[in-house]
């Protein structure tokens, strides 16, 4: 018997392998009978499907997995937050809310549901706990708005779950994939606001489930592939199929999705299943690339476009499927809420359409019947240009808004912003939105709690004026 086991042993080995080597000859054979073009539309179709995961996961990889990472909070299901406003320094994420501090967390589900935890929060300080699916649906809420600012307990579960609902718990969420970024965001009211907020952001809590049902911990789900280490570079190339094949493992295929996944296995995209570029012809590669490169000139193209982005990020239904537009909120903003929750508008250039310039000096003019209404606050934020960042200045003031102590209104009741790099005077400083010197610049406006003229576009941001 002892003889026997290593060689069944064996077998099972080979077994699994010459599964795993037939997918593969099963994907290189349904890629070899299209033709170079269709190869090219496919590819084309499926980077921009799968950019907003990409850039995801960068974000995930550096949170949960990265331990090199400064952005590293140990693992999943782990809280990070922080007590203060962002800085030029936080470059993870692209056009950064500078007016909520974060608490983030990176949620794996597979195994596992996980209960989050919130504490009665006062009713004067908002707050939102914004979950964000692996596709980069915004899929659910929990905060001011949507449930309020008592506490509760609620349960997140993946997309294979089927467990009783414990007792305790306020709802249940559910997700489509096992992997989650939450966002969460606690107003500062200002800088002598701190101490409350970290009492605050400390009574966030993510609990596992068998943890909090005090049971025995499940077994671990396994996946073919492993989440691969983050690259820039894969997905300029070939092996951005590679990376989804992994991340895709993560995910539930939604019946709306069935005849694109048919399409996306043509080409080799498979979840689970590696990829190997060197089982391909020459032209084949050469197609795989030229869509990558139309997808990407694509994308760039419509990026520039964009002048409401309150369309760009929601709900699966919400957005019909239109991953052109996924792609471009990514790409643009990650993370962006959803407009019911807050909505988000700016520009980059001025009233005569010109490109917002740090070595120009200009206002922002909103008459006393212009100014938005939120049933929280707004603000806006300055951000360089092409790296949406924030932009370093003297006064260290990264954003402006209704909220800011000092801010100065005109006798008539009109509010104006003064956006340039230098200081307008002392007596316009506290209406001052510091811009870089040379560079191109944007601003970004943030409604928290918008109403309904804001929500349905009819509330319009006035036009930026260069002066003199």
């Amino acid at each position: 018997m002892k003889k026997i086991l290593p060689f069944l042993f064996i077998i099972f080995l080979m077994t699994i392998a010459c599964k795993k080597e037939q997918s593969i000859e099963k994907a290189d054979a349904k890629t070899a009978n299209i033709s170079a073009d269709s190869v090219t539309a496919i590819v084309k179709e499926a980077w921009i499907y799968g950019y907003p995961m990409f850039y995801n996961y960068k974000t995930i990889y550096a949170n949960a997995i990265d331990k090199n990472a400064k952005e590293f909070v140990g693992g999943f299901n782990k809280f990070r937050s922080v007590a203060m406003s962002a800085t030029p320094a936080d470059t993870l994420v692209v056009t950064i809310n500078n007016d909520t501090p974060y608490s983030m967390a990176t949620l794996n589900v597979s195994d596992e549901p996980v209960i989050l935890q919130v504490p009665k929060i006062e009713n004067d300080r908002y707050y939102v706990m914004q979950f964000i699916d692996l596709y980069t649906f915004n899929f659910e809420y929990i905060g001011s708005r949507a449930t309020g600012n008592e506490p509760g307990k609620y349960l997140i579960a993946g997309p294979d779950w089927k467990g009783n609902t414990p007792k305790g718990i306020d709802k249940v969420l559910h997700s489509e994939t096992n992997l989650i970024f939450l966002v969460g965001r606690t107003q500062l009211h200002n800088p002598q606001d701190v101490p409350n907020l970290k009492k605050i952001q400390a009574q966030y809590k993510l609990i596992p489930l068998h943890n909090y049902t005090q049971q025995a911990s499940p077994p671990a789900k396994k996946y073919n592939m492993p989440l691969p280490v983050w690259k820039e570079d894969d997905y300029n190339s070939p092996e951005f199929i590679n990376v989804l094949n992994a991340l895709l493992q993560y995910t539930s295929e939604d019946s709306s999705e069935k005849q694109l996944r048919e399409r996306f296995a043509k080409i080799g995209i498979v979840p689970g299943v590696p990829y190997d570029s060197s089982r391909y012809s020459p032209e084949t590669i050469k197609a795989i690339e030229k869509g990558i490169a139309e997808a990407k000139n694509e994308l760039e193209s419509e990026v520039d476009k964009v002048t409401d982005a309150g369309s760009l990020f929601g709900t699966r239904a919400s957005l019909k499927n239109n991953y052109l537009n996924r792609a471009i909120a990514a790409a643009a903003g990650l993370y962006g809420n959803t407009k019911e929750e807050a909505v988000y508008t700016g520009s980059s250039t001025d009233k005569d359409n010109q490109p917002l310039l740090g070595s120009n000096k200009y206002i922002l003019r909103f008459s006393k019947n212009q100014l938005p209404k939120a049933k929280y606050f707004w603000s806006i934020t300055m951000y360089n240009l092409p790296k949406r960042f924030l932009v370093p200045n003297p006064i260290a003031r990264y954003s402006i808004g209704n909220k800011t102590q000092g801010l100065k209104y005109e006798s008539n009741g009109d509010l104006i912003f003064y956006l340039q790099a230098s200081s307008p005077g002392k007596s316009k400083e506290s209406n001052w939105l510091p811009t870089p010197k040379s560079e191109k610049f944007m601003f970004v406006m943030r409604i928290y709690g918008p109403q309904p003229d804001v929500i349905n576009n009819s509330w319009k941001i006035p036009l930026v004026e260069k002066i003199k």
